[in-house]
Parts: structure tokens; C-alpha cells; sequence
């Protein structure tokens, strides 16, 4: 019985479109929600930016398909001197899930923050999402932090 390779973690590639819509088409329903396609191509071109505000992207690679990625940016912080990593999105999918992708993803994103001088890496979630919350528990750590959306 053949076993299947351990995902490689690296940046997201131009060639990468239809598996990272795929995904990301995926991450959006489970959050029970969509965007038009102007945002996948803004979002899209975003990642493969170089403006220093674009937000970049780490992806899980097995047998020649993507299985998971990250979204991740840098910003400053009126509490620091050095940048801090916004964490926004993060999504493995389904059938890789609880093979330790999702933990690799965010362990590539520290290792980034720490090669740009930016050691604070941050996330949200919401709280009914208690799978994912089992990983973050394990790498990160829990806030009082309640968050608020303009209305």
C-alpha cells in the first residue's frame, strides 16, 4: 500500500490559480459566505504582488495539487516598532485534515514573520469553530480580545 507524501509548505506560484480558487472557493463556504469575482481577481493579483501591502501566500503542495494555504500580511502597530503578521486566512482541505498541514502552514508563517523582523504573528477566528481552535490552542495563544465591525 503506497503512502502519500508529506505536503511541501512554499509560496503561492502564478500556475497556482484553479487549485488556490478551488480552495479558497472552499474556505468561503464554510464560512457560509462568497465574493463577487472582482475580489478573487483582485485578491489573486494581490498575492502575487509586490506592493509592501499585499498580503502574501504560503500553500501545501502533495501530489501535484494544492491542499491547503495561507493568507498572511505585514503591518505596523502603534504598540511596536517592528511590523506585526495579520494571519487572515487559513484552510486545509477536508480530506488532509489532521495530518498536521494546518499546523505546518502556521509554523512557515512565524518562520516568515521572524525572517522580516515582524516576531508578532496574529489570527481570528470565530468561536464555533472548534476544530480548527484544537490546532490554534496547540501553536497559539488565547486572547480576552472581543472584535467589532463597523455596522
Amino acid at each position: 500500500m503506497a503512502t502519500a507524501k508529506t505536503p511541501t509548505i512554499r509560496a503561492l506560484r502564478s500556475s497556482d490559480e484553479a487549485d488556490w480558487r478551488h480552495l479558497w472557493t472552499a474556505y468561503l463556504q464554510f464560512y457560509e459566505t462568497s465574493v463577487p469575482e472582482e475580489v478573487y481577481q483582485s485578491t489573486w493579483a494581490r498575492l502575487l504582488g509586490d506592493d509592501p501591502q499585499d498580503f502574501s501566500c504560503l500553500v501545501a503542495e502533495q501530489d501535484g495539487h494544492l491542499v491547503g494555504f495561507t493568507h498572511y500580511m505585514f503591518h505596523r502597530h502603534a504598540w511596536k516598532v517592528e511590523n506585526v503578521c495579520y494571519l487572515q486566512d487559513l484552510y486545509a482541505d477536508p480530506n488532509v485534515r489532521g495530518t498536521g498541514i494546518g499546523r505546518r502552514l502556521i509554523e512557515a508563517v512565524y518562520a516568515a514573520a521572524d525572517a522580516a523582523g515582524a516576531p508578532s504573528v496574529y489570527w481570528l477566528t470565530q468561536d464555533f469553530n472548534t476544530t480548527a481552535r484544537q490546532l490554534y490552542d496547540r501553536v497559539g495563544k488565547l486572547t480576552p480580545f472581543i472584535r467589532y465591525n463597523r455596522p
